[in-house]
């Protein structure tokens, strides 16, 4: 290995280390682009019909809206997101304004491919129905910008055009990588209610060394993915930024390890029946274990003499994402059930009301909780940790994602009431496909393939490229060209009606 060779490694490594991230403030309004290109997405087809048929120039909007506007928050607007956040927003009402289509409109169809009772689409309508279950059009544009950002993000924080205090932070403090990475957990949990909510309408009881195995099964394609990084990572002698995970944990690893301990804490449902309460119970018995005895001084400075230490990161922050899964499952509670819980102050409102309150007000329960742990004068004045993952990190994420279920939620209430007042699962069916993009369906149907795609066209990047040296210019010319790849692949995929499983 030549001289050159090891300090542009090093470079690399630096240009991710001892960062310090930047304000939630800004965090918010870069993501901001993502619900409001949704805004002007649903307003487009709610009123003109715009992306039926699905033409390619309805493509190309739908890529500018749904992954381009994302790829300039993180880059030439940066800076002033704002600013791009307004620029789409007067858009929105510019097409709200104009006179809506005058064509009678009629039942959406579905394609050919879509309609046989063989395929895997209409096998999984069937059995959801079966258990009362829906996927509404704001959960699938949600999983959806999750991907897509990120997919973006984790190839654009080799370059200089993406802010160093978007990256991922070294000890404390907020940044918008970090926030992905649980959102990524998160969003994970709230399809992981899928399968709790099938048992209780099945009303059977499975028996835990049952789940366990089946939870297994689920982790196995997770840890050889893990592995093949492990090995890809140190055969290529690529960069790597140690303090994140550890010498041998990655976030496959992470992933793999979240399908059993979900299980194990399905058990304790009996005894505490709230996800969110045992998300709470888990992040708050893991705080004060960092503040009460020496785990936090381990993790953070003991040397790396042996397995565990040489992978503390990963395996205390562990935790924290099982944390974050618990609090995603019961989101997934509120949201996949075609019917809303009836009970409580809500049970007069309709259901399309009661779906959104519910959000909002966990929205807030969550976001007054992270502010009553990292106020410095009313609060607890802890400060967030992704490399602990510790109850501060798990509040900021949840009240996040929380918060931009509910605005996508409000979004599509407003503007397709109509899928909430379908008649039968075909028909919801019909409306879920028109009323969402393309593009984040495609994203969302095939996520941890596409995931995996983006990882090794990351890798490929970075060994063919000197990322450093790019200049503006090509930095988007690539990040263009790798986007528009990622996605032509998930798009096509969802066209010829194919579900990759790993």
């Amino acid at each position: 290995m030549t001289n050159s060779t090891v300090s542009y490694k090093a470079l690399k490594e630096d240009f991710v280390s001892n960062l310090s991230g930047g304000s939630v403030t800004e965090i918010l309004s870069v993501t901001a682009v993502a619900p409001v290109a949704i805004l002007l997405w649903s307003v487009l087809q709610s009123r003109h019909s715009f992306f039926k048929p699905y033409t390619p120039l309805a493509f190309s909007v739908d890529l500018f809206l749904n992954v381009g506007a994302i790829l300039l928050s993180f880059t030439l607007y940066s800076g002033t997101s704002l600013l791009l956040n307004g620029l789409l927003i007067a858009a929105a009402i510019f097409v709200y304004s104009l006179p809506p289509n005058g064509r009678k409109k009629k039942q959406p169809k579905l394609p050919p491919t879509a309609q046989s009772k063989t395929t895997t689409r209409a096998a999984q309508l069937h059995t959801d129905s079966q258990h009362g279950l829906s996927t509404k059009p704001f959960l699938t544009n949600f999983r959806g910008c999750m991907m897509v950002a990120t997919c973006l993000g984790i190839l654009a924080v080799d370059f200089r055009l993406f802010p160093r205090r978007f990256a991922k932070v070294e000890t404390w403090g907020t940044s918008l990588m970090d926030l992905g990475v649980g959102s990524f957990v998160y969003s994970a949990g709230v399809v992981g209610a899928r399968s709790v909510l099938k048992e209780r309408a099945e009303g059977k009881s499975v028996a835990l060394t049952q789940r366990l195995v089946r939870s297994f099964r689920h982790s196995l394609p997770l840890f050889i993915l893990g592995f093949v990084r492990l090995l890809s990572v140190k055969g290529l002698d690529y960069a790597e930024h140690v303090t994140e995970y550890g010498v041998h944990w990655n976030f496959f690893f992470t992933l793999g390890l979240l399908p059993p301990f979900v299980v194990l804490f399905q058990s304790a449902s009996n005894v505490i029946p709230s996800y969110a309460g045992l998300a709470l119970l888990l992040g708050v018995v893991y705080q004060v274990m960092l503040e009460s005895t020496s785990l936090k001084a381990y993790i953070l400075t003991a040397p790396r003499t042996d397995l565990l230490s040489m992978n503390r990161e990963g395996v205390f922050s562990f935790l924290g994402y099982l944390a974050i899964f618990l609090a995603g499952q019961d989101t997934g509670m509120v949201v996949l059930p075609r019917r809303v819980d009836t009970r409580g102050p809500l049970a007069l409102a309709s259901p399309r009301t009661r779906l959104v309150l519910s959000m909002a007000l966990r929205s807030l329960v969550w976001g007054l909780l992270y502010l009553l742990n990292t106020d410095y004068k009313y609060g607890a004045g802890l400060e967030v940790s992704r490399r602990l993952a510790n109850l501060p990190y798990m509040l900021f994420v949840v009240a996040f994602n929380c918060a931009q279920v509910t605005i996508m939620c409000l979004i599509d209430i407003i503007l397709f009431p109509a899928f909430y007042n379908a008649p039968d699962p075909k028909t919801e069916k019909e409306v879920h496909d028109a009323a969402t993009s393309r593009v984040l369906r495609a994203y969302n149907r095939n996520g941890l393939a596409i995931f995996l795609l983006a990882n090794l066209l990351t890798g490929l990047v970075n060994m063919t490229v000197p990322t450093l040296d790019v200049g503006q210019l090509g930095t988007l010319g690539i990040l263009i060209a790798y986007g528009s790849a990622v996605t032509g692949v998930a798009v096509a995929l969802d066209m010829y009606n194919v579900t990759l499983k790993l």
